[in-house]
């Protein structure tokens, strides 16, 4: 199933340069420019509060968006920098490139764990601690994948899962080139003092995949 690629509105803006930019900031708007795919660079503006609050979500620079501007078609996007005020660390200024369907691009994609009721660790007792909530995969643009999952059946205690261990998503590869942990079944005494266990016990699951 293709991940929904969420919506990005802008409003074309008139004028170029830093006159145009700086009225744009005085408005509330925060100016931006798109670019790339052979075609001219388009001026474009935010409201400022809504870019900020997205901005702050987290993920903004490996997120593909569907930038929408009125009266024109809308365009897969990924942002390519933003400049913020240096005292105020605001965004001032937002670049984007365009992308195609075709185009690879870097994005973090969830994973979802299924078959816990088939995995003998967890009956058990034991514990699922997760190391990678997402994997960051080099994906085509037109087929970005909604999830990554990530089979339990039949681990037991001690057992870890590795991206080796697993089926991703056809035409996607990871960005890191080793065998790196997503997850381990803990022991339940693992977890027995709390917090300061599970990140041990993480922090040991990844040290097995180096």
């Amino acid at each position: 199933m293709a991940k929904e690629i969420p919506d990005l509105v802008a409003e074309a803006r008139t004028g170029s340069g830093k006159g145009a930019a700086r009225q744009a900031r005085r408005n509330g708007k925060v100016p931006g420019i798109v670019y790339g795919d052979h075609k001219d660079p388009v001026a474009v503006q935010f409201d400022f509060n809504t870019l900020l609050t997205q901005l702050r979500a987290g993920r903004f620079m490996s997120t593909l968006w569907n930038l929408k501007v009125e009266g024109q078609d809308d365009v897969r996007v990924i942002c390519r920098g933003v400049q913020k005020d240096v005292v105020k660390d605001l965004p001032t200024h937002i670049d984007f490139m365009r992308l195609r369907r075709t185009s690879k691009v870097n994005l973090f994609i969830p994973v979802e764990f299924i078959n816990q009721d088939k995995c003998p660790g967890l009956r058990k007792g034991g514990t699922l601690v997760t190391v990678r909530n997402e994997i960051e995969l080099i994906v085509t643009a037109g087929d970005i994948p909604d999830h990554v999952t990530v089979d339990l059946s039949g681990l037991e205690v001690g057992d870890g899962i590795h991206v080796n261990d697993i089926t991703l998503p056809a035409g996607s590869k990871p960005t890191i080139d080793r065998n790196f942990a997503i997850a381990n079944i803990a022991a339940p005494s693992a977890l027995r003092s709390g917090g300061d266990d599970a990140e041990e016990a993480s922090d040991e699951a990844e040290e097995t995949a180096e």
